[in-house]
């Protein structure tokens, strides 16, 4: 086993995680991304660029059912890219097995252990 210090500082940088992990992540290395906590959502990096925002909401819309930021959604408002982005991405990662790699995005996506669901627009989580 090796430990997340060893990995190469392009994984490190991946792998952010708002929690109270503990410091050190153990790695298996057939397997070289960290197990996550139990419940993670994905959502959209607050400095990310309107246009790779967009971009995230095309991708992820191209892949998944994206009706809940339709304008008659549960999570149309606000009306945001970064309030559509965040819920698009965490639909991809959900649906695609909640691995870290799903909610990377170029950089622009964080995992995060608080869900982020607000009034009527419940992030999923599978």
């Amino acid at each position: 086993m090796a430990t997340l210090s060893s990995l190469p500082v392009v994984l490190s940088l991946s792998l952010i995680l708002f929690s109270a992990i503990p410091e050190t992540i153990m790695v298996d290395a057939c397997h070289p991304f960290p197990q996550l906590p139990e419940k993670t959502w994905c959502v959209a990096n607050p400095s990310a660029k309107e246009v790779d925002l967009q971009n995230n909401i095309d991708f992820a819309c191209s892949k998944i059912d994206c009706s809940l930021i339709q304008y008659d959604g549960l999570c149309f408002f606000p009306d945001t890219n970064i309030s559509h982005a965040s819920v698009a991405m965490n639909l991809y990662y959900q649906s695609n097995g909640r691995n870290s790699w799903n909610c990377y995005f170029g950089g622009s996506g964080l995992l995060v252990t608080t869900d982020p669901s607000y009034g009527t627009c419940k992030y999923e989580f599978f």
